[in-house]
């Protein structure tokens, strides 16, 4: 019987093949901070307080095709003229992106990333403002296609 010999696989090429690869490498509390300026009076009132959000979404490359993507979210609570609370999170990740044409890779960057780290920052939030004292604050879903599609017709227009 004769042996048959076969090459062993080139592992560069199997991953060269293998197409686009993305992964979370880690996902960690960059920066948490939480004020309530006005305390203890502030329990005191009884007035529902209004409520804004920002979001802003920070990408850095770390070389090596892996990129620090954050999210931060500030939650800023208001009742008339005085700051009930104010509590701001940047969640971050590391993730390993290869593969990816670079037309697709900001998509990715400002679209996929952010709504893994979404969940995370919504959590956050509302575990430390109940910790505060204050009844929980749920983020709605943001889209963060939109956002993106948004910021790239913005960039489109010409400035007047």
């Amino acid at each position: 019987m004769a042996e048959q010999n076969t090459p062993a696989p080139d592992q560069n090429a199997d991953a060269a093949q293998s197409g686009p690869q993305f992964a979370i490498e880690k996902l960690y509390v960059k920066d948490l901070s939480l004020e309530v300026p006005n305390a203890p009076q502030i329990f005191l009132d009884r007035e529902p307080p209004q409520i804004a959000i920002e979001l802003q979404t920070n990408v850095n490359s770390l070389g090596d095709d892996m990129y620090d993507v954050s999210l931060k979210v500030t939650v800023t609570a208001k009742a008339g003229d005085k700051t009930v609370f104010l509590v701001e999170v940047v969640q971050a990740g590391v993730f390993g992106i290869t593969g990816v044409p670079e037309e697709q890779l900001q998509p990715i960057l400002m679209i996929a990333c952010p709504n893994i780290l979404f969940p995370y920052v919504r959590e956050t939030i509302s575990t430390t403002v109940t910790r505060a004292g204050f009844l929980p604050v749920l983020l709605n879903p943001v889209n963060f296609e939109a956002l993106y599609a948004q910021q790239q017709a913005a960039k489109q227009q010409p400035v007047q």
